[in-house]
């Protein structure tokens, strides 16, 4: 057994990096476990000419497909969107494109607004401070004075838009809706020692520059020099806990494949949406015999997806191709419930630039304009460097039957279960991904698209993961209250994505962010009667 410890983090990435780098002012003697590595800039696939291919290998956003000894499977046979993660120091902000959206105000308020799911405990000025803190922290480029939102600072000037956003903004001002330069967490300028982007165009595997903000390179340094541990190679099984329904530590196995019991004073989750019900459900004990926190019954349940829809339109110009950050422009126009429209709340558009060679053949092949044989070269060169579009990121309503359950035969490395997937499309958010198609197929339309495709849900794009451990105010509607502390477990805390009530209609990590460090300051600010 390893010496106790005041604050258990489990988990890396981006809430858990957060949360540490907060609480480190306190202290206290605080250890993350993490059940992979750091990741090695220099073994990225940008580094080589071959990183297409390994996006699809080794770096695949898929742990079923990457398979990798920190991984664990997942068995989402029963979605038609499969599950996306990355299991290290970072975590999903590792693979991610470092798009950086913030929720909008609507978002904390959908029962009020449009009568249905619930309202979050928190709303947007609550979450403001720490959305701009965390915009400082990772580094945010971005254009002020964007109408969809309130007003907020932009850190470093925006990313450049390129051909491609001027093409695209040109057709949306035709079409007189609403379009921005995107937020990204990507220096554009020398910031906090990080060099900035030099349009590489592979921000999806891993950033060898180092200008994309992944939290291995920002929260964590500040956190370790700060003297917090963090333990590489340890993956939790389960959480213990004692008579009087207190977190005691935690139970996990080592590099060597050694189970240990890590004691603390608090454990805090940052597991993601999928993780951290996984860890609680295989915590089942004769006091917990549903899963820990699970007196709710809602541990696992009301996952969401944010199911994606993808237009992409080819033009006779030559754009961007794959090079700059892959999303460069967003548009809120269709983000609000609209009463003229057949289903509630909305869904925004990232526009994104070209695809590089390989995947530019793969894909014109598949979609039948690139032959095999006689012709390919001809209309290859007619798509590559030629093509542009947007994805709709559609808001995911939290249902009960969408959820994360222990799979009963598949099991990890260590003998863990599995998390097994539920998952269906409602029919809410099937009017949602058609409207997002037809309208992005008018967009690009008006932009001088042809040979346009279209894709709805997108399979492979099960990134985003919420909702599966809810906040509230009310125990018998939430696991963990209004700062983030479970209602049944006075000293475990969760800030992943799974305490989010909704999942608005935009990337989530901004959002994951700002509530870990909300978190961390309640924490900090109610030291005195924390377990009252």
């Amino acid at each position: 057994m390893n010496e106790p410890v005041d604050v258990l983090i489990i988990g890396a990435g981006a809430s858990g990096a957060a949360v540490a780098w907060s609480l480190a002012e306190t202290r206290m003697r605080i250890v993350c476990l993490e059940q992979g590595d750091w990741p090695k800039s220099n073994d990225f696939p940008s580094t080589g000419t071959d990183w297409e291919a390994r996006a699809l290998e080794d770096y695949a956003i898929s742990p079923n497909r990457r398979a990798l000894e920190a991984d664990y499977p997942v068995n989402d046979d029963d979605s038609p969107i499969k599950i996306a993660n990355y299991n290290g120091v970072g975590g999903g902000t590792v693979f991610y494109a470092a798009h950086f959206p913030r929720l909008h105000p609507s978002d904390f308020r959908v029962k009020s607004l449009d009568g249905v799911a619930d309202d979050w405990p928190l709303d947007y000025g609550t979450l403001e401070p720490f959305y701009a803190l965390n915009d400082r922290m990772m580094g945010v480029s971005g254009l002020a004075g964007d109408p969809a939102y309130p007003q907020k600072e932009a850190v470093m000037p925006p990313i450049a838009m390129g051909r491609t956003g001027e093409v695209l903004g040109t057709a949306m001002n035709r079409l007189g809706w609403h379009w921005w330069p995107s937020d990204a967490a990507i220096a554009t300028e020398e910031y906090e020692g990080r060099a900035p982007c030099i349009n590489l165009g592979q921000c999806g595997s891993g950033c060898a520059q180092g200008a994309k903000a992944s939290t291995d390179v920002t929260y964590w340094p500040e956190a370790i020099r700060s003297r917090i541990e963090v333990r590489t190679k340890c993956r939790v099984s389960r959480i213990e806990t004692n008579d009087a329904d207190m977190a005691t530590g935690v139970h996990y196995f080592d590099a060597d494949g050694k189970e240990v019991f890590q004691p603390a004073e608090i454990v805090i989750m940052a597991c993601n949406g999928i993780g951290t019900p996984r860890i609680l459900l295989n915590s089942a004990s004769g006091r917990f015999p549903d899963g820990l926190a699970n007196s709710s019954g809602l541990v696992g349940k009301n996952l969401m997806l944010h199911p994606y829809a993808q237009i992409r339109g080819h033009f006779d110009e030559r754009l961007d191709g794959y090079r700059g950050p892959p999303i460069c422009v967003w548009s809120m126009e269709f983000y609000e419930t609209d009463p003229a429209r057949d289903f509630l709340r909305g869904y925004s558009y990232q526009f994104s630039r070209g695809i590089g060679p390989a995947r530019t053949a793969i894909n014109g092949f598949a979609d039948g304009m690139v032959p095999w044989g006689e012709g390919h070269h001809a209309a290859f060169r007619r798509l590559f460097e030629r093509s542009a579009g947007m994805v709709s990121v559609c808001e995911d309503l939290p249902e009960e039957t969408n959820r994360v359950t222990l799979d009963p035969d598949l099991k990890d490395g260590n003998g863990i279960p599995a998390p097994r997937i539920t998952y269906r499309l409602s029919d809410n958010t099937r009017k949602m991904l058609e409207h997002s198609v037809a309208r992005g197929v008018e967009i690009l339309e008006a932009a001088g698209a042809h040979d346009i495709t279209t894709k709805a849900p997108v399979p492979y794009a099960g990134w985003h993961l919420l909702g599966t451990a809810r906040m509230g105010r009310d125990p018998e509607r939430s696991v963990v209250n209004e700062w983030g502390r479970s209602h049944d477990v006075k000293n475990l805390f969760i800030v992943d994505g799974s305490v989010f009530v909704t999942s608005g209609g935009v990337n989530p990590t901004s959002t994951i962010q700002a509530v870990a460090l909300y978190v961390a300051d309640q924490i900090k600010s109610r030291i005195y009667e924390l377990f009252d």
